[in-house]
């Protein structure tokens, strides 16, 4: 079983992002979506598992702040914040979070704990990544961290106004294109 897992999307879903979930059997996401849209592309790809974050407001009050549930017979806890995590972490196979922008990957025993990172608008300068884990039938997890190159912002335009420039960026954006910088 191969899983997609990422975090932090702040309402920017990468078409390179969508390309590196292509063929997935399930996706996790860490939380900060920002919006219910990403969700639905998320879904059209695979079955998805995800939780709230911190800045997933009103809209998402319906979406757990944690998870407990099983995919290819490996049981998985999800929550945004690794300080939300439970005490005891050997029930757990894989254990997703997110929040901090930062890629973190360890192994405690048997279990996986995984920060996908930020696959959302760049912050500072940290890498835009995500991951994948593959499921073997004996149970044993690899994870995969998968970064996404970052493309630099253009640089504006000489001779177009700035009311245009700004329509520009703004229609890359809502197709994944443009970066923040």
């Amino acid at each position: 079983m191969k899983i997609g897992i990422l975090s932090d999307t702040h309402g920017l879903l990468r078409q390179e992002v969508v390309d590196r979930l292509a063929g997935v059997d399930a996706i996790l996401h860490g939380g900060d979506i920002n919006n219910a849209g990403i969700i639905l592309t998320l879904r059209s790809i695979a079955p998805v598992h995800v939780v709230r974050g911190n800045n997933d407001k009103e809209w998402a009050e319906d979406i757990p702040l944690s998870l407990d549930f099983t995919l290819g017979g490996v049981r998985i806890f999800m929550t945004h914040k690794k300080k939300d995590l439970p005490a005891d972490l050997n029930p757990f196979g894989l254990v997703v979070y997110g929040h901090s922008h930062r890629y973190e990957e360890e192994r405690r025993g048997g279990t996986v704990l995984l920060n996908p990172g930020s696959c959302g608008p760049r912050r500072f300068n940290q890498a835009i990544t995500m991951a994948t884990a593959d499921i073997s039938g004996d149970g044993h997890i690899s994870i995969t961290r998968i970064d996404i190159e970052h493309q630099p912002p253009r640089r504006l335009r000489p001779g177009v106004d700035l009311k245009t420039q700004i329509e520009i960026i703004m229609k890359e954006t809502q197709r994944g294109k443009a970066t923040s910088p």
